[in-house]
């Protein structure tokens, strides 16, 4: 199910520092891009961001708390309506291209399923050219996914000129998520859709999936001198494979022995009455990290970072001995991120590869960075990619 080749794309920006260029600079090379392809203009241009979990991990679907961030690596889609029913879909990222009609679309398969399924979803009347891009690390645990079809959602739905307020941001959440699930198979629980519509610049949004409702959180860290790290280990991950959806079912079996809907539901300690070890280890991990979710909210609100290291600390161990989610890579990027002077590091997203993010402060980037890099360079490992990120802004048209 991992993969630590990762493409083209992947080996090309190995042990460097991923840049996600500017808005307006990726906007021109997307819209030239699309009229070497199309021979037009594009109409509209959307930006949606990647995202990272900064604490809250396999608690969405559980319905419980988590506490992402956009991040400013984006995926941009260019768009133009046609006067036809045929959509044609060509991504930069993999340089292939999708074509079918209106009918064709909850059909189709790979990269082209988030895309043409987002289309499905938000039951466009239309053909459509698209052309996507982006520079969001594809299967890092960034969710390039949610990116693709958010991209795609504010692009189409700018081709009517209706204002994104919240509650229309809601709607192509919902109907992203729909593409996800419903035409590429993979069973997330809607996190990375709404961050990715609905996070503010500058701050973290806590998503409580009891009701899903959602709080600015504000992350001040250039004011104190910190910043966040991610490290693509370089691990190819794919949620649509049979490990996450085991998951799923692992934490609904505990929810039913206990009685409740929704695992996050149950009383804190509840996990200790279920006999069957794995289910205890699943109840308790989605339990505990509840709680994490929250101390992580009070520190930032404190300014108690040492205190929020410590939270991600907790929750990688939780992810990697009770959840199971981790792999050797990760583990390895968190522990010499911590060896190098880290405040606190956990693995981010989904797990089974992908990235991990190490609290850091900005003085000692390059010093955790090269720890990484000389440990996976001990283990005969492919270098990681490293992103400097901060909270960054939602979905949208990029004028």
């Amino acid at each position: 199910m991992t993969d630590r080749a990762g493409g083209p794309a992947a080996a090309s920006t190995a042990g460097q520092f991923l840049d996600p260029g500017q808005p307006a600079g990726r906007r021109r090379m997307v819209s030239d891009a699309f009229a070497a392809r199309f021979g037009t203009a594009p109409e509209v241009v959307g930006r949606a961001p990647g995202r990272i979990n900064l604490i809250g991990e396999h608690t969405d679907y559980n319905g419980g708390r988590c506490l992402p961030l956009a991040l400013p690596h984006a995926t941009y889609a260019a768009v133009r309506r046609r006067d036809d029913d045929v959509v044609t879909i060509h991504s930069r990222t993999v340089d292939e291209t999708w074509s079918g009609s209106l009918a064709d679309l909850a059909a189709a398969g790979g990269w082209a399923a988030y895309a043409a399924g987002t289309l499905w979803a938000m039951e466009v009347d239309h053909g459509v050219d698209l052309l996507i891009d982006s520079s969001v690390p594809v299967g890092s645990g960034l969710s390039s996914s949610a990116a693709l079809e958010c991209a795609v959602a504010v692009a189409t739905d700018g081709l009517s000129g209706r204002h994104l307020d919240e509650a229309r941001r809601r709607e192509l959440a919902t109907a992203c998520r729909r593409a996800e699930t419903e035409v590429a198979g993979a069973p997330t629980g809607g996190m990375d859709q709404l961050v990715a519509m609905l996070a503010p610049e500058g701050d973290a949004l806590l998503i409580d999936f009891h009701d899903d409702s959602v709080r600015a959180v504000p992350v001040p860290l250039a004011e104190v001198g910190l910043e966040l790290l991610v490290i693509d280990t370089g691990v190819r991950h794919a949620l649509a494979d049979g490990a996450y959806a085991a998951r799923r079912r692992e934490c609904a079996a505990a929810a039913h022995l206990l009685g409740v809907p929704l695992l996050a539901r149950a009383a804190q300690d509840s996990w200790s009455r279920l006999e069957d070890d794995v289910l205890m280890r699943r109840a308790r991990h989605v339990l505990s990290e509840g709680e994490r979710v929250d101390t992580a909210d009070q520190a930032i609100v404190e300014g108690e970072w040492a205190e929020l290291g410590a939270v991600l600390d907790a929750s990688h161990a939780s992810l990697a001995h009770d959840f199971e989610v981790s792999c050797e890579e990760l583990d390895a990027a968190v522990e010499s991120s911590r060896a190098a002077g880290a405040l606190g590091a956990r693995m981010t997203g989904g797990g089974f590869g992908g990235s991990a993010i190490a609290l850091v402060e900005t003085d000692d980037v390059g010093v955790v960075a090269a720890s990484v890099l000389a440990e996976y360079a001990s283990r005969g490992w492919s270098a990681p990619t490293f992103l400097r990120v901060g909270p960054s802004p939602a979905a949208d048209t990029v004028p």
